[in-house]
């Protein structure tokens, strides 16, 4: 029996195949490999599918949330809160920026960083808040956008996701285009979308040497721009995204049907239901959490279904950040949950068979 896959591209893939084909054949024709025009449409068309008045094309996500916090002045001698309970790239993005990270805990109930205990890290010093939305859901931002500092949104796992019908909420936000992404490009790539000109004005400039004129430089930049070969592959995607995301949904409350009653298995909270009320989940990740976890997904690997965690050590706890200070349990709902934390398998594509072997395998390892 085939194995349930962890996300499957290639079905992605045979969706958009033709048309991404049409999009090579005609940027090859044109020789646009940089800066062409496919680049410049993407950039329109996903501004208006977030609402946010602004995208800028970048090379990957760790380069958009680092130019996005240079934009907003961050540098030297600047603190910038961010969660524990994230993927690297978000404090690395931080370190490149020059900045120090300072990391605070995440709430137990949908992991997302704690806004109480992010206002208690605010300081004289922080020139940013970075909260991650994860796994699809949107962090509560009221209590993040009183703090007073900027909000820079890391919204690499939330393309689509909006509440009460907004996307973006902050000064600015970063997402990631890594192909496993809800809107994935054949490779690396990343955008910064905002509402200000201005923030994106300077992005443009940071992402190209600090020019927008050939040969003439205002500021020192970077070479950080969106190939044309992936605006042709997310422009292709960007038409499907909705209709995948409410596949996902689908998908996401059929998991909840058929995993109800599983002993010790703690399933995601529905959406519209705690501080998030009012949200439209995109379910980039359907984590659920389980004792043993490691043991558990080795069986389920076993018995052909591939699972994934996101993520298994905190920021804090590893090498690269041991310069912060931190050890074990300085932040003790992200360590816990980095020992239970298990990512069932989720893509658009995903069948009912295929969610019915998952959950058949669940029950019987935990049953």
């Amino acid at each position: 029996m085939a194995e349930v896959p962890f996300v499957d591209l290639a079905a992605a893939h045979a969706e958009v195949e033709r048309e991404v084909l049409d999009g090579f054949q005609r940027v090859l024709a044109s020789t646009a490999f940089v800066q062409g025009d496919d680049v410049r449409e993407f950039e329109e068309e996903y501004a208006r599918f977030t609402g946010a008045g602004h995208c800028v094309g970048v090379a990957n996500g760790t380069d958009a949330l680092e130019l996005a916090l240079r934009a907003l002045g961050t540098g030297p001698g600047a603190e910038v809160v961010l969660p524990a309970n994230t993927f690297v790239a978000t404090a690395e993005a931080v370190v490149r920026a020059g900045a120090r990270p300072v990391l605070v805990d995440a709430e137990p109930g949908d992991l997302l960083i704690d806004p109480e205990r992010a206002a208690a890290a605010v300081g004289p010093s922080t020139a940013a808040i970075v909260p991650v939305h994860l796994y699809g859901r949107l962090v509560p931002m009221d209590p993040l956008l009183d703090l007073g500092p900027p909000v820079l949104e890391d919204a690499a796992q939330s393309q689509g996701a909006l509440h009460d019908g907004q996307g973006l909420f902050g000064a600015v936000a970063a997402t990631s285009f890594y192909p496993g992404k809800n809107l994935g490009a054949y490779g690396d790539a990343g955008a910064v979308v905002t509402g200000s000109a201005e923030l994106a004005r300077t992005v443009r400039l940071l992402r190209d040497h600090g020019s927008e004129r050939k040969y003439r430089h205002e500021i020192v930049g970077f070479n950080s721009r969106l190939d044309t070969l992936q605006a042709v592959v997310l422009r292709a995607k960007l038409r499907r995204l909705a209709r995948w995301n409410d596949l996902r949904r689908a998908a996401a409350a059929r998991y909840a049907e058929l995993l109800d009653g599983v002993p010790g298995l703690v399933l995601p909270s529905p959406p519209g239901t705690g501080p998030g009320g009012g949200q439209e989940h995109v379910w980039h990740l359907y984590v659920v959490r389980v004792p043993a976890r490691d043991e558990v997904a080795g069986r389920l690997g076993d018995m052909g279904v591939r699972c994934g965690v996101h993520y298994p050590v905190p920021v804090h706890l590893q090498r690269a950040f041991r310069y912060l200070g931190h050890g074990p349990g300085d932040f003790p709902v992200a360590e816990r949950a980095a020992g239970e934390i298990l990512s069932l398998p989720m893509f658009p594509q995903i069948t009912a068979a295929q969610q019915e072997r998952v959950a058949a395998a669940l029950h019987k390892i935990l049953g």
